[in-house]
């Protein structure tokens, strides 16, 4: 059977999703070409050899309506001939992008594909594709949830409280994120994988100087009597702090296989080895990564014990803490160079981007195999294993 392999994978800086933003003055379309271009410039890989572009967008309206990535793969010059979709898995759009790709390769029906992602949450910011008063679930799931779905920061303090993890800890999780994206930049070790754009060379959010004392200061980002009342197990302890901020940002990875790679000269950075998709309680929807590392790891034959890296999408500070504590993960295992928190969460290229990280932190510390795995909206989660080369 065929493989896959990840021979280049690229992210622009992450600027912050706010109308002073650093990147909020590039349109979503030209930031998603922008990293469509630096890959096949990285790679050499001629674009006409491309047989798909495969792309996340979560708000798909407004400037991230009409098939985005087909309009990025127009604007970076790629032939015309180049196809290109749009995919909405949530958070996970560009992993799921990135599941799609390689199993296209696996199957035979791809031999070079890329994986990507974007969002611009200053110019589209999060639920613009759902009109005020209307309802994007529909009544069979109201009548299956008579009291009714939640927003995820309540999700996360649902989760905080179930695994009794305290603000502190939570915090003090938070500020680590930053000091290890801190170091990452100041050791160089983003170099290969940011493509600076317009002048922005470095991620917005992180914060070297951030600490508990700082962020105790902070006031719960999600407190509402109504859901107190509804939820009196919450103690409230989510804050902007502890959370992942709002943020634009594009990322893109070229998969092909092992033969391809090698008729192409490419030098491979990782073999996609295994992939695995969960549903989970739609209330808690931020847990899906304990079943799904699991999951994947079964459909590996390899126990947690053989991960070397992992890839945690931290959404929020509790996700991270109540998986570690269902599945007994090092903490020093988990986002080596930062994660969500401090790097930034621009969803739908939030895939892709804990992919470019990744792929880059085995190479640089010659890991044998990594797992990454990211929270989903609606209760679901992908998982992946990654193989070093």
């Amino acid at each position: 059977m065929r493989d896959a392999v990840i021979v280049e994978a690229v992210r622009t800086p992450i600027g912050k999703g706010r109308p002073n933003g650093s990147l909020a003055h590039v349109h979503p379309v030209e930031l998603l070409a922008h990293t469509l271009r630096t890959l096949v410039e990285r790679s050499g890989v001629d674009p006409a050899l491309i047989d798909d572009v495969i792309g996340g967008t979560v708000d798909q309206v407004g400037e991230q309506a009409m098939n985005t990535t087909r309009y990025a793969v127009l604007s970076a010059g790629f032939p015309e001939s180049v196809p290109a979709t749009t995919v909405d898995r949530q958070c996970g759009s560009s992993q799921q992008a990135v599941h799609f790709a390689a199993q296209g390769v696996i199957s035979g029906a791809y031999d070079l594909v890329v994986a990507c992602g974007v969002e611009s949450m200053s110019r589209v910011p999060m639920w613009s594709n759902v009109p005020a008063g209307k309802d994007p679930f529909g009544p069979g799931v109201a009548e299956r949830y008579p009291e009714g779905l939640i927003p995820q920061g309540i999700s996360a303090e649902l989760i905080a409280a179930k695994w009794s993890l305290s603000r502190e800890e939570m915090d003090a999780f938070a500020v680590e994120s930053h000091r290890k994206a801190a170091a990452a930049w100041e050791g160089g070790l983003f170099a290969d994988e940011v493509a600076p754009l317009d002048g922005v060379t470095r991620d917005e959010c992180v914060r070297p100087g951030s600490s508990t004392e700082v962020l105790a200061g902070l006031k719960p980002a999600y407190y509402d009597p109504a859901f107190g009342e509804r939820f009196p197990q919450i103690d409230w302890n989510v804050t902007a702090g502890n959370a992942s901020p709002v943020n634009d940002g594009a990322s893109a990875v070229l998969i092909t296989s092992g033969e391809t790679a090698a008729r192409l000269g490419l030098r491979p950075l990782a073999r996609l080895h295994s992939f695995a998709v969960t549903g989970s309680d739609p209330l808690l929807m931020l847990t899906g990564v304990v079943p799904a590392t699991e999951k994947v790891l079964r459909k590996a034959s390899l126990t947690l014990d053989d991960i070397d890296l992992f890839e945690v999408n931290e959404a929020f500070s509790s996700v991270v803490l109540a998986w570690r504590q269902e599945t007994g993960a090092d903490l020093s295992k988990v986002n080596v160079h930062g994660g969500a928190i401090a790097i930034g969460h621009p969803l739908g290229a939030s895939g892709t981007r804990l992919t470019t990280t990744l792929v880059h932190a085995m190479r640089a510390r010659g890991a044998r195999y990594a797992l990454q795995t990211m929270c989903e909206a609606g209760g679901l989660a992908n998982a992946m294993v990654l193989e070093g080369l």
